[in-house]
C-alpha cells in the first residue's frame, strides 16, 4: 500500500536582537553592527546550505519508503476489461431487478508469494449505465442524482482493501474500505483469485445495505413509502476484475 511521504523543511530566521538599533541616532551602532555580522552571516550562510543538504537527504531517504521498495508483486487493474455488475430491486418485486454495470478507473493489486495482500481501486461514478438501455422505470440520471450517488458532488467510489484471508485453493475473503458519497464502512466478502502468465483474474460478490453510506431514498427504515413503492436497502454487486502484473520478481 501506498505510504504517505512526509515533507521536512529547514528554515533559519534572523531578526534583530534589539528593535531600538533600527531608531534614528543609532545609526552608527547600527553600521558596526552590520560590519560585525558580515562573517557571522557567511558563517550562518554556509549552515544554511549544510542543513538543506542535510533537509535533501532526508527527503530521498523518505522517498525510498515507497511501495516500489517494498516486497511483492504489482498487479494494475486493466480498466477496459473490468467491470462491476450491480442489481437493485423493489421490496414487493425482487423478480424484477434494476441491472447495470459501472466501471472502474484505475487500482491495483499486490500479490505476494501468489496471495493477495493488498490493494486499492476507485470506481467512475459517472460509467454507471443499465445493462438493459431500454429500462424507463429509474431513469439513469436520477441514479446519478442526490437520491442515490450524488455524483456531481461525489464522482468516484474507492475500496481499499484491509485485510485477506484465504479459504482455500483459489477462495479468499477480502476485507476493506468501502467509501460511498464520502462514506467509509468496512464491508467483507468472498471471492476467487487465479494468477497465470502475469494476469490475475479476481470475481467477488459484494452485497451492501445503501442506508449505511447515506442511500436512503425510499428506504423502509427512514420512510413511510406506500408498500409497492419502498425500494430494498440491498444493493448486490458482482465484481470482475482483470489486472496485469506490472512489477515483482
Amino acid at each position: 500500500m501506498l505510504k504517505d511521504i512526509k515533507e521536512f523543511r529547514c528554515i533559519i530566521l534572523l531578526k534583530p536582537e534589539n528593535d531600538d538599533s533600527l531608531k534614528k541616532g543609532n545609526y552608527l551602532s547600527l553600521k558596526n553592527t552590520f560590519r560585525m555580522n558580515n562573517k557571522l552571516f557567511m558563517y550562518i550562510s554556509l549552515l544554511a546550505a549544510v542543513l538543506f543538504s542535510n533537509c535533501q537527504t532526508s527527503q530521498k531517504k523518505e522517498k525510498a519508503v515507497t511501495p516500489s521498495s517494498n516486497k511483492g508483486e504489482v498487479y494494475a487493474i486493466d480498466t477496459k476489461e473490468s467491470v462491476i455488475t450491480w442489481t437493485g430491486t423493489m421490496v414487493l418485486s425482487p423478480d424484477k431487478e434494476h441491472t447495470g454495470f459501472v466501471y472502474l478507473s484505475n487500482g491495483a493489486f499486490i500479490v505476494e508469494n501468489g496471495q493477495l495482500i493488498g490493494g486499492s481501486a476507485v470506481i467512475n461514478l459517472h460509467s454507471l449505465a443499465y445493462k438493459d438501455k431500454s429500462n424507463t422505470n429509474t431513469p439513469i440520471h436520477h441514479l446519478k442524482s442526490p437520491d442515490y450517488f450524488d455524483v456531481e458532488k461525489f464522482p468516484t467510489s474507492a475500496i481499499v482493501i484491509t485485510n485477506v484471508t484465504t479459504e482455500s485453493d483459489k477462495t479468499i475473503l477480502v476485507t476493506g474500505k468501502l467509501t460511498i458519497k464520502g462514506v467509509t464502512r468496512l464491508v467483507t466478502f468472498p471471492a476467487s483469485m487465479e494468477l497465470k502468465d502475469g494476469v490475475l483474474t479476481a470475481n467477488g460478490k459484494l452485497v451492501i445495505d445503501r442506508t449505511d453510506w447515506g442511500i436512503r431514498y425510499r428506504s423502509g427504515k427512514f420512510y413511510d413509502v406506500v408498500a409497492d413503492q419502498v425500494v430494498s436497502d440491498e444493493i448486490g454487486f458482482l465484481i470482475k476484475i482483470i489486472a496485469r502484473k506490472t512489477r515483482g520478481c
